[in-house]
């Protein structure tokens, strides 16, 4: 069983909901469910984050936090800082760092394992969560990815790939299953440091999505299949559904 951690980067800024891991979903903080929900799954679970009342509200539910860099322009590079203080406060090891997103509280203990699971093979260097859709309204909008037979991604994009050349926009949902990226990554120690350290490329400044920068370096992103529909929270719209998701599953 390899040594796993889990890091959640949590930022109070967001130009659409500002303080969002903070926003109350059913009386607990969005990050606190976050939180728990990966401790279901791995023993070593720490937020980072750059604000002082992140910071404070973890401590209050108990959970393990580590106060980065404001200076941080990726969740990756913040996962990587926070990644190296706990190393040194603790003196572990680890062999895969998994970079888990804040704003999902709807996040399964299931999803976790799955991308773990893809470190059994040795040569993964990095890996990611994706979900089979065949919903018309699931191609509205979110990133979407195609990948090889072995699991391999080829490329991420907003816009929805592939393109069913012969048939019309609206009846392409019905003739191929789509994929649809779920914002959850894996890395090797070594991977996440040589990711940090890349410069941007223009496919990632482009489609605005920073795994495009392993990829066009020529690495590979292993590709691990999940079930569950998450919703990532952007605006108060997003938080009410999850409420009204949260109250019907009581």
């Amino acid at each position: 069983m390899k040594k796993i951690i889990g890091i959640i980067p949590a930022r109070y800024g967001s130009t659409r909901l500002e303080g969002k891991p903070l926003v109350d979903i059913c009386g607990k903080t969005m990050i606190q469910r976050v939180y728990a929900q990966a401790k279901k799954a791995i023993e070593n679970v720490v937020v980072a984050t750059d604000d002082e009342r992140i910071y404070e509200a973890v401590i209050g539910f108990g959970g393990k936090v580590v106060m980065t860099s404001v200076n941080h322009t990726t969740g990756t590079n913040r996962c990587l800082e926070a990644y190296e203080v706990y190393k040194k406060e603790t003196a572990k090891e680890f062999e895969v760092v998994l970079n888990i997103q804040g704003d999902e509280p709807l996040l399964e203990p299931e999803q976790i394992t799955s991308l773990v699971n893809c470190f059994k093979e040795e040569n993964t260097q990095m890996a990611t969560l994706v979900m089979p859709t065949r919903e018309k309204e699931e191609l509205e909008t979110g990133v979407f990815v195609v990948f090889d037979k072995n699991k391999n991604a080829l490329y991420f994009s907003r816009a929805v790939i592939p393109v069913i050349r012969d048939e019309v926009r609206e009846e392409w949902y019905k003739n191929n299953t789509y994929y649809k990226h779920v914002g959850m990554y894996g890395f090797t120690p070594t991977a996440l440091k040589e990711f940090a350290k890349m410069e941007q490329t223009e496919l990632e400044n482009n489609e605005k999505l920073e795994q495009l920068r392993w990829l066009e370096n020529g690495k590979k992103i292993k590709v691990a299949l999940t079930y569950h529909h998450s919703i990532p929270v952007d605006t108060i719209e997003d938080v009410n559904k999850v409420i009204e998701i949260i109250n019907k599953t009581k």
